[in-house]
């Protein structure tokens, strides 16, 4: 019997694997959003909005072709690549707070690298679509092995294989982050958008949310490792 029992209930420990992420990306998330909170209050200097701000970033990149837009939601700001849109939420569109000007740029660095061929921007772009199959199908095929073949099954280790793209994809994504984040604080600095007094916070705003990407990688590989331990073995009955 591969689990302990206590109780009369049957014990996974591989479940640690799985507690262990989910504390790890709920920390990340309430650090973000507390960050976000905090300099959402400091007004910048320039008194620029988010939009505004991201205007002039782009510009400044030599960029014109982008469409800045206010979509709904709070932190749901993102750069779309597929129809050039910038788009940027409730809390960051209209404010000019130097949290909502340091995501506002953040987004920006994504644009710049997607003008500039940044390779590993593209890496992440042609992973999509196996990334969202992985997503999609692993469990399914995991349980469908599992049914009709077993734990260690080959149709379960295919299912790990797809799972295994949808981990890679996680963890492509941190250097794009990072790049982007790193992008913004160069160029808000070197326009003027922000000073020197107003750039550490929203370092620190930017910092916690690449934090919500680290531990998304994390969690993924801790259930990736949990996969491989259940059913990645050898096919028994």
């Amino acid at each position: 019997m591969p689990y302990g029992y206590r109780y009369g209930y049957a014990i996974d420990p591989t479940y640690i694997l799985v507690l262990i992420g989910a504390l790890i990306s709920m920390f990340a998330s309430m650090r973000v959003k507390s960050t976000f909170h905090k300099y959402a209050k400091v007004r910048s200097r320039t008194n620029m909005t988010g939009a505004q701000a991201a205007q002039r970033v782009l510009n400044s990149a030599g960029i014109y072709d982008v469409t800045i837009r206010h979509v709904a939601g709070e932190l749901t700001d993102h750069y779309d690549p597929r129809n050039k849109t910038l788009n940027l939420s409730d809390s960051v569109y209209g404010s000019t707070s130097v949290a909502a000007v340091g995501v506002a740029a953040h987004e920006c660095g994504h644009a710049i690298q997607h003008h500039k061929g940044y390779s590993p921007l593209q890496l992440r772009s042609a992973l999509v679509p196996v990334a969202n199959l992985g997503s999609s199908a692993a469990w399914p095929l995991i349980i469908l092995g599992i049914l009709f073949g077993g734990a260690g099954s080959f149709v379960c280790k295919i299912g790990i294989v797809l799972f295994s793209a949808a981990v890679l994809f996680q963890i492509v994504t941190l250097p794009v982050e990072f790049n982007a984040s790193a992008r913004a604080v160069r160029i808000l600095g070197d326009i003027g958008i922000l000073s020197e007094q107003e750039l550490p916070g929203t370092k620190k705003v930017l910092k916690a949310a690449a934090l919500t990407y680290v531990a998304g990688a994390a969690a993924a590989i801790l259930q990736l490792l949990r996969l491989v331990m259940l059913f990645g073995g050898r096919d028994r009955d």
